[in-house]
């Protein structure tokens, strides 16, 4: 490595640097299957979701019935449409859902993380808009198991002194 003399130098030397750190990030594609849907699978406690993704009018579908239907809670919706509303694109996708395992509180954030990887597949643009949010990153929290010699996790049976 060549020592710097002045701050011109010095200043070619950080472009330089910059440059290489730009080249070296990683480019998302757009990944689209033949039908123009793209697929992605998200998950959240037991709970996985695979959720097709298309242009359209907005419809939300889950294992047949529409999202509304399946997910009665306002609480939950609002959870589903997050993505959708933090990237302003509310009414532009159609999405195909199916959700199996877990509950519905699982269930709902596997879906709003499948639709955020999905939206991302499809406008690769968007990830800058979602990551922030948290919406691409699986929440790895799940249910402790219960050890032996214990009531529950980690709630003893009750003590006794006489």
């Amino acid at each position: 490595m060549a020592e710097i003399q002045s701050f011109e130098e010095l200043g070619a030397a950080v472009g330089a640097a910059k440059a290489e750190a730009v080249a070296a990030a990683p480019v998302h594609e757009r990944k689209v299957d033949e039908f123009g849907r793209a697929y992605a699978t998200g998950k959240r406690k037991d709970a996985v979701s695979r959720v097709w993704l298309t242009r359209g009018s907005g419809k939300i579908t889950v294992n047949g019935k529409d999202f509304g239907a399946y997910f009665a809670r306002p609480v939950l919706q609002m959870l589903i449409l997050q993505p959708i509303l933090a990237a302003d694109r509310d009414g532009q996708f159609d999405i195909i859902a199916t959700c199996e395992g877990g509950g519905l509180s699982g269930q709902a954030g596997a879906l709003r993380h499948g639709i955020s990887k999905a939206m991302t597949y499809f406008e690769p643009e968007l990830r800058g808009v979602l990551k922030p949010y948290g919406f691409l990153t699986r929440d790895s929290r799940t249910v402790e198991r219960k050890k032996y010699g214990k009531r529950k996790a980690r709630r003893s049976f009750q003590f006794s002194k006489r």
